[in-house]
């Protein structure tokens, strides 16, 4: 048949309603790993006879009737989703000739075509044998898909011939090298974790690609095409078999969920789908957790048991074809050797018949020098032992024992819990953390699930206790270089966040687990309350630095009192630090360190029968400042003028480095009728310290906002005072993302520039412009935050607080500002908090407008719609 004489458009419909109708029983279906697999056949199944009808009708089979039609690929494998790439190899036999004008050459076109016409988006590729041969040699992508080809039509011996030449070519122990060094790169791609936010099902750590690997060397080495096949091999035991078919079955059925759920190829797990395949699964939000939640859930799970498998079979098999299960062992006691720098079990039953070894593993894992992991002999024992550690398992003294001696070793804790966790060790000593394994944060603030933001805190508080890293965070080393028992402050990190996702408040149930925890272990009874108290507390000094005003000695003296006394609060300190840095690469700078830091000190004095006195810290500061003064050859004297016309609260909120500056800055323009600006790079991380002195007015604060949301900055912190004389001196931290971190030269050449916008800026009476509606980011639109507004009298009522919660979003400051400024309140201190994508914002303010209470409504009403996110 001629193509021309084609029923394209009938084909095109048959094959679409065939592809529409499959997809649509596969979303009607109960959503199990059967389901998915009769669709995976249907789809396979429905354009193997497409192509075949297409090659047979275009003429392709009558132009060369030698040549043969194969998939190659996934589709090779025969596992083809609602939209994965239809990869086809059309070999040809040798000598045909494809060159313009000839037969063979216009068929294979009409093919490819009408392949094209219907709807099939197919990849191709048109070769000899010799040519896939050469080609496979010379890349690995190439040999990979061509080891999984699969005849469809014409010759069968020229199928034959090629998987014969290819298979002969194939070098199994270059290919293993080649698939690893591939998995390795691929896997730093994805951020080298199974739990990323937004994970590729596909190709993530722990994808459904880590167990194509498997089978691909596995193929390669001719050991199996199959699980079933790699256990007769002896590769793997019937246990394991089953684990894999069971969690190779969750991803892709979770993949062929977002497919259909897509409607288009989509192998990321991304925020906007995820509500979408939860609820295609039948999951629904509850109190405790939202339905992606329990999604993501079950895909972690199942991608961390992936990633443990693939590391035991590919060593396994590296094993078998290097010929290094024969490499020479060094033992270290009784039941563990040294095989090559892997630690190694004695018999593959060592956990069964003396479970005690199962901690041990870990203990002589730190203690021994030269080990570099486990081995696969040990991961396989260690996975197959997981019914050993059951409740027996955990009350058993000896094993209590042991996990203290791991928590107290000199080295090596960091890399023995990951080494826990990765093997479920951990999950399975501790039952409480077993829960919170895979669990997902969905709150715009954590970038890791529960479990691996544990171990980041651990590691970051294991850090300050190891020289090496004192440069890192010079004052918390200084600090843990004094502390006893560091395996006080590992507790408290290994339980602070172990209630998440209950219900309630985490902190109070996680102290609930530790004191049990600690009983359990043989604690002092003094280290038990230490750590009771740090679990129960470890969001209390971040909030109070970066929401409340540390220069008022209410402040200070009410978290003295809860602190109670120098220990607890240096660990309160620490494990606060560790924290925030555990969260998320983005919310931890220098400028929080500095709040941090200024609390721990502030309070020290406070508990060592310091009572804060403003008069005597005053001073001090002003001695300091004239020291720096000096230092920078001012004449003595010449900041007298300045200082006079200042409160005792500005030198309170202000360090000496800042008095100094000021003092430099300003004191030749007291009276100046016309703005003063002044920036340098911030002495603190990254970004300027922006100064500005001008004669107050009510719209100031707001027209400066809105110069630095015109020009991109982000205001990290603001300082607003007013002198007796009525004017503002106001001092900024921002920062702009054209910088990246430690880019000070920077920030040096933004100088001269933000020095002559801000002035002319504020040169301007124009009518305040409308905030604009910064776009919000796919994590917010997927993960909104509820706008929050509370306005409540401080202690003294003599000022009010604003607190605000909502979403982070380009001009936000600025539209609060212009509230204010339109209601004509005054703003004298501003805590600016960003965690992730989320603010948290703490305002003092005051002003005549806050004593009416239908004012006060007013107010918190426009800044709600203010700070409502749109689009």
């Amino acid at each position: 048949m001629a193509p021309a004489a084609l029923d394209l458009a009938a084909l095109r419909t048959q094959f679409r309603e065939g592809k529409k109708a499959l997809v649509a029983h596969f979303l009607q279906a109960r959503a199990t790993a059967t389901s998915a697999t009769h669709l995976i056949r249907g789809l396979t199944r429905h354009v193997d006879g497409t192509l075949a009808a297409l090659w047979r009708d275009t003429g392709l089979a009558a132009a060369i009737p030698e040549a043969a039609l194969l998939a190659v690929g996934g589709y090779g494998r025969g596992e083809l989703l609602p939209y994965s790439d239809v990869d086809v190899l059309l070999l040809l036999p040798a000598g045909c000739d494809t060159g313009a004008g000839t037969a063979a050459k216009d068929a294979l076109e009409a093919f490819i075509t009408a392949c094209w016409d219907i709807g099939l988006e197919i990849g191709s590729s048109v070769r000899t044998v010799a040519e896939c041969v050469d080609e496979a040699r010379r890349d690995v992508t190439v040999q990979t898909a061509l080891l999984e080809s699969r005849w469809l039509a014409g010759s069968k011996k020229l199928c034959q011939q090629f998987q014969k030449a290819t298979a002969a070519a194939m070098d199994p122990v270059a290919f293993l090298r080649a698939k690893t060094l591939e998995m390795r790169q691929r896997h730093t791609k994805y951020e080298d974790t199974p739990y990323a936010l937004e994970p590729n099902c596909k190709e993530s750590p722990g994808g459904l690609r880590d167990l194509q690997v498997v089978i691909w060397v596995a193929r390669a080495a001719g050991l199996g095409r199959s699980w079933a096949e790699l256990a007769a091999k002896g590769l793997i035991t019937p246990f394991e078999v089953k684990q894999l078919q069971r969690h190779q079955g969750t991803l892709t059925l979770i993949r062929a969920r977002l497919h259909a759920v897509a409607g288009r190829r989509e192998d990321r797990l991304v925020f906007d789908l995820q509500t979408a395949v939860a609820e295609s699964f039948g999951y629904q939000n509850s109190r405790e957790q939202r339905a992606s939640e329990v999604l993501m859930h079950r895909y972690y799970w199942a991608a961390k048991a992936v990633t443990q498998l693939n590391q035991i079979l590919l060593l396994n098999i590296a094993e078998r074809l290097e010929g290094s299960e024969t490499a020479p062992m060094r033992p270290i006691n009784a039941v563990f050797l040294d095989r090559a720098g892997m630690l190694e079990v004695v018999r593959d039953d060592l956990y069964i018949e003396n479970p005690h070894a199962i901690l041990e593993t870990f203990l002589v894992f730190e203690q021994t020098p030269g080990i570099k992991g486990l081995s696969a002999r040990t991961l396989r024992a260690l996975y197959n032992a997981r019914n050993v550690m059951d409740s027996a398992f955990r009350r058993d003294p000896v094993n209590r024992e042991l996990f203290m001696d791991i928590l107290r070793q000199p080295q090596g804790i960091t890399h023995a819990f990951r080494l826990l966790n990765q093997t479920s060790v951990l999950g399975r000593y501790l039952w409480v953390f077993r829960r919170i394994v895979g669990r997902m944060q969905h709150d715009l603030f954590h970038v890791y699930t529960v479990d691996q933001h544990i171990l980041m805190v651990l590691r970051n508080v294991r850090r300050f206790f190891i020289p090496e890293h004192a440069h890192e965070y010079p004052f918390c080393s200084q600090l843990a270089s004094q502390w006893k028992d560091p395996a006080l402050l590992y507790i408290a990190a290994l339980f602070h966040d172990v209630a998440k996702g209950r219900g309630g408040d985490h902190s109070e149930l996680g102290a609930v687990e530790v004191r049990r925890f600690c009983r359990d272990h043989g604690l002092a009874k003094d280290d038990a309350a230490l750590v009771e108290f740090l679990v129960r507390n470890h969001l209390t000094m971040s909030t109070v630095a970066q929401k409340e005003d540390l220069s008022d000695a209410d402040v200070i003296r009410a978290f003295a009192m809860k602190v109670g006394n120098v220990r607890n609060l240096t660990g309160l300190y620490l494990l606060t630090v560790a924290d925030i840095r555990g969260t998320s690469p983005k919310v931890w700078n220098a400028w929080k360190g500095k709040l941090l830091e200024d609390l721990y000190r502030i309070t020290l004095r406070a508990l060592g029968g310091s009572q804060p006195n403003l008069d005597a810290e005053v001073e001090a500061r002003r001695q300091d400042a004239r020291q720096l003064l000096a230092l920078h050859s001012a004449l003595p004297g010449t900041e007298e003028p300045l200082w006079k016309t200042l409160e005792l609260s500005y030198f309170s909120r202000h360090d000496a480095s800042e008095i100094a500056w000021h003092a430099r800055a300003l004191w030749r323009f007291l009276q100046t009728p016309e703005p003063v600006v002044r920036a340098r790079p911030s002495p603190v991380g990254d970004g300027l310290q922006v100064l500005v002195y001008s004669p107050d007015r009510p719209d100031l604060f707001v027209r400066i906002c809105g110069y630095f949301d015109r020009a991109g900055y982000s205001i990290q912190d603001a300082k607003v005072h007013t002198s007796r004389t009525g004017y503002a001196l106001d001092t900024f931290q921002v920062v702009h993302p054209q910088c990246e971190a430690g880019d000070q030269a920077g920030y040096r050449d933004m100088i001269s520039l933000v020095e002559h916008q801000l002035v002319q800026a504020l040169a301007s009476t124009e009518p305040l412009p409308e905030p604009s509606r910064g776009r919000v980011s796919r994590r917010v639109r997927s993960f909104p935050v509820t706008p929050w507004v509370s306005l409540r009298p401080d202690e003294r009522a003599q000022r009010w607080l604003l607190s605000i919660s909502t979403s982070d979003r380009a001009g936000l400051l600025y539209a609060v500002a212009r509230v204010l400024a339109q209601h004509q309140v005054n703003l004298q201190l501003a805590k600016v908090t960003t965690l992730g994508e989320r603010v948290e914002d703490t305002f003092l303010v005051d002003g005549p407008a806050l004593q009416q209470t239908k004012r006060q409504l007013q107010i918190e009403t426009e800044l709600l719609d203010a700070i409502a996110p749109k689009g």
